[in-house]
């Protein structure tokens, strides 16, 4: 693919870069688009992974079929089956008529299954079923049927660590990953960033009638050191503000605002403010492994143990026999476990790393004690941790199935 028509592909899809990765993707996806292979696409959210399989179904044998795109991170569980593989009536309560899945529906066509991630275990077996042989069941039907569809999927977790960690399965994963096209984050596309936000200021100002925002040399070297933890979404929103804000409308000549660093500035979020910053570097094969939602969990929980291990320590520095405990003063001490379950040693705070961690043990003892604190109601406890109610649900539940 030569530089001309990869511009005519990026301005057929609205993309913004020059970048030698995000050409290297986007090449890759033009290359594999006439095969039937089923790709994978990796990359941080608000990376622009959803442009990949449009353009792929485009430059693909299916581009006269559908293409449909499915979030499986907003369906829930409980529907998810249903949604994918169809349902017959009175397949469970409301299925008042038989119901097409969307494996049905693009039948001859594409279709992209974002946060693929999140889907349950049942899920994944029967998804890997379809893909291996094209054969589904409805639910509430015994009666198998067939699709023909090319599925492209997209993540922004590490899948590998998800299946160490049983989470995903390993065939499904080896599967779905016959080609990887990995989208880099803004961070890693230092040149593009400013490209991208004269794009987005010009559109708003040409929607509004507004005059355009430009950065001075400081503003622009301000904007690009910034570590877009947000990616090209953040950045957007942000460019749009500073144009409703700063902008004016357009009088004679004058059709552009200049701006400063320092103007800039009183618009990029304090990184400071942040417990979890995106990473400065392209992240290495050793990077923390674990989604936003586990991220915030672990790091409140440690904060939280941290602070009860630091009253306990007050409390037993004032009893008799302190001295036995003081040797150890990082200790984590724990009520013993019940008698048939192993006792799990917790490493110090100044010698673990937060991955060493058991991520499973920090969720469940931190959505335990939020749930406790408003009375076992999951929304008031989804809200202080700062996730979803879902994502609740899904540890109680794993919880209870592993205890």
């Amino acid at each position: 693919m030569d530089a001309q028509e990869l511009q005519i592909l990026k301005n057929r899809y609205d993309i913004i870069g020059n970048d030698p990765s995000l050409n290297r993707a986007l090449e890759t996806a033009v290359a594999i688009a006439p095969t039937d292979l089923t790709v994978l696409i990796e990359g941080e959210s608000g990376t622009g992974k959803e442009n990949i399989p449009r353009i792929i179904h485009q430059y693909s044998r299916r581009k006269n079929g559908k293409y449909l795109a499915v979030n499986c991170g907003a369906i829930p569980e409980g529907t998810i089956n249903a949604e994918l593989f169809g349902h017959e009536k009175g397949a469970f309560t409301g299925a008042v008529g038989e119901r097409k899945g969307y494996f049905e529906e693009a039948n001859g066509g594409t279709l992209f299954l974002d946060e693929i991630g999140e889907l349950p275990k049942e899920t994944q077996a029967m998804l890997l079923r379809v893909l291996q042989n094209g054969e589904f069941m409805k639910v509430g039907s015994s009666k198998v049927e067939k699709t023909d569809v090319r599925v492209i999927c997209a993540t922004n977790v590490n899948l590998s660590y998800a299946v160490a960690t049983g989470k995903f399965r390993q065939d499904l994963y080896y599967r779905i990953n016959s080609i990887e096209i990995k989208m880099p984050p803004l961070r890693d596309r230092r040149s593009d960033i400013y490209l991208l936000f004269r794009k987005f200021s010009s559109d708003f100002a040409q929607k509004y009638g507004s005059c355009r925002v430009t950065l001075d040399v400081e503003a622009i070297s301000r904007l690009s050191a910034y570590r877009w933890p947000g990616n090209i979404r953040q950045l957007k929103n942000i460019a749009e503000t500073i144009s409703a804000i700063e902008s004016k409308p357009v009088r004679g000549s004058d059709d552009k605002v200049e701006l400063g660093a320092a103007t800039l500035s009183r618009y990029l979020p304090n990184e400071e403010d942040s417990l979890l910053p995106a990473q400065s570097v392209a992240p290495q094969s050793n990077a923390s492994p674990f989604g936003d939602a586990d991220k915030q969990m672990i790091v409140k929980a440690l904060l939280d143990l941290k602070q009860e291990v630091d009253a306990l320590k007050r409390t037993v520095s004032a009893m008799d026999g302190a001295a036995q405990v003081a040797e150890a003063p990082h200790s984590y001490i724990a009520p013993a476990p019940p008698a048939d379950e192993p006792e799990e040693q917790m490493p110090s705070f100044e010698e673990a790393e937060p991955q060493d961690i058991s991520m499973r043990k920090m969720g469940e003892d931190l959505i335990e004690r939020a749930l406790a604190r408003h009375g076992g109601k999951v929304k008031p406890a989804a809200k202080e941790l700062g996730i979803s109610e879902r994502t609740i649900y899904r540890k109680l539940a794993e919880k209870k199935k592993n205890p």
